[in-house]
């Protein structure tokens, strides 16, 4: 067989059956190349640190290859799906976020005691630790009996997104107060003599 006739799979699209859908596209991601980033994440430089030439390189393919990922898993769903998964910002992001609801929708058609608060009470026990203010916050602001999945899951991102801005704006605090004791600290040793 030439290399002219060589076809190139199609992206498996998602039709609603997760754990099939998940299986082939894990499959084909692999083919790719791309697994890995969706499994493990860019790794990030860290703040200050110089890197090597070596090692920007690579941050820099992960990257590219995490673009990658994003674009077939793009192309695997429709557009009501995608709207509620492209604020995601790695392929990483997109698949746990896939991955979180619908599985948690599959345990409500296998007839898991049917009905969503079973399984919005799963998925509030499963969260890691880090949510426990947030699984607290929604247990006594919300009517877990009433709370559907969809709005769970948007109460998650909006608490999500403010824990990821809270970090951000300490990181920033930390680096400012770092700086300014470092100035501070130097000139108090030159006054006395």
């Amino acid at each position: 067989m030439s290399e002219s006739s060589f076809v190139q799979p199609a992206v498996p699209k998602f039709d609603g059956h997760y754990d099939h859908w998940a299986m082939l596209m894990k499959k084909f991601l692999r083919s790719k190349e791309y697994w890995g980033v969706v499994e493990n994440e860019v790794p990030a430089a860290a703040e200050g640190v110089d890197l090597t030439d070596a090692q920007r390189k690579h941050i820099d393919d992960q990257k590219l290859k995490d673009l990658k990922a994003k674009n077939y898993l793009f192309q695997a769903l429709d557009r009501s799906i995608l709207e509620t998964i492209i604020h995601k910002d790695t392929s990483k992001n997109i698949w746990d976020s896939l991955k979180q609801k619908y599985q948690a929708n599959k345990m409500k058609v296998n007839g898991e005691k049917n009905g969503d608060v079973v399984v919005v009470e799963k998925i509030l026990r499963s969260l890691t630790p880090k949510f426990d203010y947030v699984v607290c916050s929604i247990k006594e602001s919300k009517d877990t009996d009433t709370l559907t999945i969809d709005e769970l899951q948007s109460s998650l991102l909006v608490h999500e997104q403010r824990m990821s801005y809270h970090i951000e704006e300490e990181h920033a605090l930390k680096i400012t107060y770092a700086t300014q004791s470092r100035g501070r600290g130097r000139g108090r040793g030159r006054g006395k003599g």
